[in-house]
């Protein structure tokens, strides 16, 4: 069985913010580090981006904002913490940058002889290609059996960007999805989705699925251990 051991350290900051200012949060991020630093945000300039996995993540947990960094990123965010003061501002306002918890682990992603059991809250699932075909469905059955589909090909995706070579079948079954809702994503609306699904996978709480992980979309949670 392969198994690939990766750190992930998740920072809770004890402040507010709302949902969607999540993405002023990320970018007030940026600028307090540098934008020369390119894992807290992937643009290499000139309207290009890197596609990898991000190994920097924004989001919130509670209210609070909270970012979580795997393998590189963890080594990374020092150059957040080195500086003098975290305060910074966002979106016109002071926020008060102290640190609420903070939680460094190592984990072993692996293929699991047992199903465990998750929520994916706010996913992003559809994109330009695959939601005409998906609301072309009729059936509920045939609309979970392509999300599922979808699922599987995003944690193949963090796999990979990982480099976690995944040497068994994924089995991914959804049993709960909610309906559709409009989620705003650089200021584009999109569709997204609610669900509960078990797999054959362990995947640590708070590694994003899908689009848009590093906004805070597509949030993995154990439902139980």
């Amino acid at each position: 069985m392969n198994v690939k051991r990766v750190r992930l350290l998740h920072v809770v900051f004890n402040t507010q913010i709302e949902a969607h200012e999540i993405a002023a949060f990320r970018g007030a991020i940026v600028e307090k580090v540098g934008r020369e630093h390119i894992l807290f945000h992937n643009h290499l300039g000139n309207n290009s981006y890197i596609y990898n996995y991000p190994l920097i993540q924004y989001m919130r947990v509670g209210r609070k904002p909270s970012i979580l960094c795997l393998g590189e990123g963890v080594d990374q965010i020092y150059r957040f913490f080195v500086n003098k003061s975290w305060n910074m501002t966002m979106a016109g306002r002071e926020l008060d940058m102290s640190v609420s918890s903070l939680n460094l682990k190592e984990y072993s992603l692996r293929i699991t002889h047992d199903r465990l059991s998750y929520r994916l809250s706010n996913w992003l699932a559809l994109n330009q290609e695959n939601y005409p075909a998906f609301m072309a469905l009729e059936a509920l059955t045939e609309k979970i059996e392509m999300l599922e589909g979808i699922l599987t090909a995003n944690i193949l995706s963090m796999a990979k960007g990982l480099e976690w070579v995944i040497d068994q079948p994924l089995q991914i079954k959804i049993s709960d999805l909610s309906a559709p809702k409009l989620l705003t994503y650089k200021g584009v609306k999109l569709t997204g989705f609610d669900v509960r699904f078990s797999a054959n996978v362990f995947l640590p709480n708070y590694m994003g699925l899908g689009k848009g992980v590093s906004h805070g979309f597509g949030s993995v949670k154990q439902v139980d251990k």
